[in-house]
């Protein structure tokens, strides 16, 4: 095995290389709309891989990203997965508006984060390792075209388990946190829409005659925030209602959009079918009511061989004098739902460490870069 300072000070050298790659991903266009982007960025990273003797394959969608899959070694032994994804939130052109750019250690661009940041430290710790020969694990590298949109547009997640198959452990390059935690455990996310059609009326001449959709949907939305159950780790969040059109008109259509969290299957089966009681009731009489899934995300449940990897990670962070990590949970989803779905001890989180994904301020911290390098090489090396 590579001793800790050589494998520390190759990867101090690469850092001008990691960056260039970096900027390269930051500065082309992916976002949920872009499946033209998303697919290059995947070309790229093919271009990367295949030269180091990866073999790189596709799921193709018609209508999403596609999902690349990468393996070295002999894939008949049990493997480690390294995932995460290919896409971002952000609208064609942004990376032309706001293009990769670094002022002192913050590193700014849309994606700098979530995740190009770590889809860098990925490759460029995958080409050190198999240049030195590294054949501890086989790897199958795992990137999605479309987690942002939680696959509604492919049967990606499918897919997803099925590569899973005989991992021993995954590790998710998601986006890290500036405190060093490591995501061991994550609520599963859904989101719905309510749509509420009545009858319309002039609210003066002849209100009787008007069925609101708006009340109903207002007796509904209180029915769906009733539904939280924190001791159970569920939470049900109305996020925007629209209805009606004018002040003097009885309202004819009513919508909302709801946000769901879960920690547990159970939480989500439980609020689905109360969803469906909800619409089927009415308050109202003379409305309908329809309710639609748009995305949903399975939680990633904490595994007790999750925990166990965590805290063999914890102590190889501490003997290569690597910042103290913590174990967390979060709200927000990812992919490594899938790996714990198929019973892989996953660690998540594992990327540059940053703050406000998704967002116009979203940053990273260059100094990060080149630390989750490391830390990622010594888990490899180690575990």
């Amino acid at each position: 095995m590579m001793d800790k300072e050589t494998v520390i000070n190759a990867i101090n050298e690469m850092e001008p290389a990691m960056l260039e790659t970096w900027q390269k991903l930051v500065d082309r266009d992916c976002g949920p709309d872009n499946k033209a982007g998303v697919d290059a960025v995947g070309r790229d990273v093919q271009h990367f891989l295949e030269p180091l003797g990866f073999h790189v394959r596709f799921h193709t969608y018609e209508k999403a990203g596609n999902m690349l899959v990468a393996e070295y070694g002999d894939m008949t032994r049990p493997f480690i997965i390294l995932t995460g994804h290919m896409d971002t939130v952000f609208a064609k052109g942004t990376a032309a508006e706001r293009p990769f750019q670094i002022t002192g250690d913050k590193v700014t661009g849309p994606g700098v984060l979530d995740m190009k940041g770590g889809l860098t430290i990925l490759l460029h710790v995958v080409k050190f390792l198999v240049k030195q020969g590294y054949d501890r694990y086989p790897i199958k590298i795992i990137l999605a075209g479309d987690e942002e949109t939680g696959h509604k547009n492919s049967g990606a997640g499918m897919d997803y388990l099925e590569e899973a198959k005989g991992a021993l452990m995954g590790f998710n390059l998601e986006t890290g946190f500036p405190d060093n935690g490591i995501v061991i455990e994550r609520k599963g996310v859904a989101q719905y829409r309510f749509d509420i059609d009545g009858i319309g009326a002039h609210a003066g001449n002849n209100p009787k005659d008007g069925r609101s959709a708006v009340m109903e949907l207002c007796h509904k939305a209180l029915d769906m925030e009733s539904l939280t159950d924190y001791e159970e780790g569920t939470t049900v969040n109305v996020g925007v209602i629209s209805g009606g059109t004018v002040a003097n008109a009885i309202p004819e259509h009513a919508s909302c959009r709801v946000d769901v969290r879960y920690s547990k299957e159970e939480g989500i089966e439980r609020v689905e079918k109360a969803f469906r009681k909800i619409a089927e009731k009415t308050y109202v009489q003379g409305t309908k009511t329809h309710v639609e899934c748009l995305v949903k995300v399975s939680s990633m449940e904490r595994l007790p061989a999750s925990e166990d990897l965590f805290h063999r990670a914890e102590e190889i962070a501490k003997e290569w004098n690597l910042p103290h990590m913590k174990a967390i949970a979060v709200g927000g989803g990812s992919d490594s739902a899938y790996l714990t779905g198929a019973g892989i001890p996953t660690l998540c989180a594992l990327g540059v460490k940053g703050e406000f994904n998704h967002t116009v301020r979203e940053w990273a911290d260059k100094k990060s870069l080149t630390e989750r390098a490391k830390l990622l090489a010594a888990l490899l090396l180690q575990l």
